[in-house]
């Protein structure tokens, strides 16, 4: 028996387990083996027959003696895994972490009642401790995966064109979407050049590979074809100058291209393909390839030709890259038949709610969404559509100076801009431009007689080009110094703000009066997307402004506080002036003003804004001017250096924005 029991002792010692027994409600230590003493650093008789509480007091607090009573007064086991605990090797010794995956089980006595308790326990605190680090690894990994394919977004963006011309006689879309699985930029590229006489060239083309080499090459052959398209507008011209690129850029070598220019008068198609897909002609009942041209890739040696063709009024014509044909699970014949049948439903609009999209708009994103949804996508896509349509009528407002107000000129212009499909950024520009100029003719014409007129025009070049006319039939006003304050209170921001919207700006005064030329080259942004987006229906789409100022007062903010919707120009500028006064008590109070609805922000609501500096009596600046960094407000403040916060200032953290 002495030997059976020194055996048992034996083994209880040498196993790897850590194995405790306590006895009693206050759990003293019975029996400990080597591995336990490893782990806590402390001899045998430094533990046995004291209470665990007092054995081990840097437990309290780390729930371990908790669950000791909760076995001991329940008779329940308790299992715990990777369990987190500091020990110490003895009073006032130094914590060290560790990581227990241990059991508890109730020991019971003779009528079955708990005596005790026995705990089996295994060290795991070097698995955990590697998989912590294996998940800094990891996290860290995909930040710098995250912050590469962010540079890779960017580099893309920078690569391709921000938007497409908006021409008087066309209608351009595109999208660009991102390689699902490919960690370095793309070859992909499209662009549209409008030529001198009127026509359009279209261009979709891929460089072979990903990375920074085939992104390099891409930009300079997009620049080449830009170049010789803008110059002589010949598509033989532009291709062959690509292909002599091409032979001395390794980068650059096979590449493909599809140029197709169409003449906006008469439907005319010219294309040129150098081993790119041909083009794909759609109506809303039907799609035809344009035969391929048969060239080869550039640098390698080809002869290239040109074919014609002539699109209908109804039709539009489709470039895209060989991304859209190469999706997974699909054979390329199948995939260019299912391009044309999705591209047909897109263009009627069958199938999904899509809005107010033009049918150009629609061959690009919802053709791209239905596709890639189910099949998904290893390659970037690139799809660019045009199609033919009557120019909206410019815009002709003339009449006395109290007839042809800001208001009714700034919804002329939005209007006829709407129906050009433009830009944000051009209905923002050339909105403002035209208050602010409808605002200084009227002015002019105040010291004049009562039959002092203005006229206001709007139209669009062949090249994309906007220019805004407005003329009156006053006399020019010399105003005050900039910053004086007496140039603030005239709202002497006007031309200023105009010539920062405009990218050319004419002034020709005369005995007759003054006229005032903007020029601005107008466009049409490009769809970049990535996977993520494609789902969305309609990437970037929002809400139509109001058009109506509205201030409310915001009672649940942490300071007083109201927020601006809508224009702030000449017509509401005296009910702002007067709301204002209320809510600051005659400027006495401090007051934040949230701008970020604020669909317009003309000068003399500058003026107005500047207006409490000019108590002159010590007064602390009673506004606190709250405009969201992009917002149409903050565009306009930066410009005439009016201070103002980008973040919301009932939150931690905001900043006084001077300059932008």
């Amino acid at each position: 028996m002495i030997g059976e029991a020194l055996t048992v002792r034996r083994a209880f010692e040498s196993m790897p387990l850590i194995m405790i027994e306590y006895a009693g409600s206050d759990h003293r230590v019975a029996a400990i083996n080597a591995a336990f003493r490893r782990i806590v650093g402390r001899e045998h008789e430094q533990l046995i027959g004291v209470p665990v509480r007092e054995a081990m007091p840097e437990l309290a607090g780390q729930q371990v003696f908790e669950m000791f009573d909760e076995v001991y007064a329940t008779g329940r086991e308790q299992v715990a895994r990777e369990w987190r605990m500091q020990v110490s090797s003895g009073p006032g010794g130094d914590l060290r972490e560790i990581y227990l995956d241990f059991h508890l089980v109730p020991a019971r006595d003779e009528h079955g009642a708990v005596a005790g308790m026995r705990a089996f326990a295994t060290d795991v605190t070097d698995r955990v401790l590697e998989r912590q680090a294996a998940q800094v690894r990891t996290a860290a990994a995909e930040q710098r995966y995250e912050q590469a394919r962010d540079v890779i977004t960017s580099l893309q963006r920078q690569l391709l064109p921000p938007g497409l011309p908006v021409l008087p006689a066309a209608r351009i879309a595109s999208s660009y979407l991102l390689a699902d699985t490919e960690t370095a930029a793309g070859g992909d590229w499209f662009d549209a050049v409008p030529l001198p006489d009127g026509r359009v060239a279209l261009v979709v083309g891929d460089v072979v590979g990903h990375g920074i080499a085939a992104s390099a090459a891409m930009g300079q052959l997009r620049a080449v074809l830009q170049d010789r398209l803008d110059n002589s507008g010949d598509i033989l011209t532009a291709v062959r100058a690509a292909d002599r690129m091409a032979r001395r850029t390794p980068a650059a070598h096979a590449a493909t291209l599809c140029i197709v220019v169409l003449n906006l008068a008469d439907g005319a198609l010219t294309w040129c393909s150098a081993g790119h897909p041909p083009p794909l002609v759609v109506n809303a009942d039907t799609a035809r390839f344009l035969p391929s041209s048969g060239n080869a890739p550039l640098g390698t040696g080809a002869e290239y030709t040109v074919a014609t063709d002539r699109l209908a009024a109804a039709e539009m014509v489709l470039l895209y890259s060989d991304g859209i044909i190469e999706r997974p699970g699909r054979e390329p014949a199948a995939a260019t038949v299912e391009l044309s049948q999705v591209a047909v439903d897109a263009v009627a609009g069958r199938g999904m709610d899509t809005g107010d999209l033009s049918a150009v708009e629609r061959a690009c994103t919802q053709t791209l969404e239905l596709l890639v949804r189910r099949t998904g996508h290893i390659d970037d896509i690139t799809l660019l559509a045009a199609q033919r349509r009557t120019p909206p009528p410019a815009v002709q407002l003339n009449g006395p100076a109290a007839a042809v107000t800001p208001r009714i000129a700034r919804n002329a212009v939005t209007d006829w801009l709407t129906s050009l499909e433009a830009g944000e950024e051009d209905l923002v520009a050339l909105t403002h431009a035209v208050v602010e100029l409808v605002t200084n003719a009227a002015e002019h014409a105040r010291p004049d007689a009562g039959d002092a007129t203005v006229t206001v025009t709007a139209d669009l070049r062949n090249d994309g080009e906007a220019q805004l006319r407005v003329a009156d039939n006053g006399r020019w006003r010399h105003r005050t110094r900039p910053g004086d304050e007496q140039f603030r209170a005239d709202h002497g921001f006007g031309l200023a703000m105009t010539a920062s919207f405009a990218h050319h700006l004419d002034i020709d005064r005369s005995p007759q009066g003054t006229t005032v030329t903007v020029r601005r080259r107008l466009s049409h942004p490009a769809r970049l997307l990535t996977a993520a987006q494609i789902s969305h229906g309609r990437p970037g789409d929002d809400d139509k402004p109001a058009e109506v100022m509205i201030i409310l007062e915001q009672p649940h903010a942490a300071s007083s506080r109201i927020a601006v919707h809508g224009p702030l120009d000449v017509d509401s500028v005296e009910e702002l002036g007067t709301e204002l006064d209320r809510f600051t008590l005659g400027g006495t109070h401090e007051l934040t003003v949230d701008l970020t609805a604020v669909t317009h922000l003309s000068s003399a609501a500058i003026a107005e804004l500047y207006r409490p500096q000019r108590y002159g009596d010590g007064r602390p600046y009673p506004l606190r001017l709250y405009a969201p960094a992009g917002s149409t407000a903050h565009h306009v403040l930066s410009l005439v250096n009016l201070p103002h916060t980008t973040t919301d200032p009932d939150t931690a953290g905001d900043h006084l924005d001077r300059a932008g």
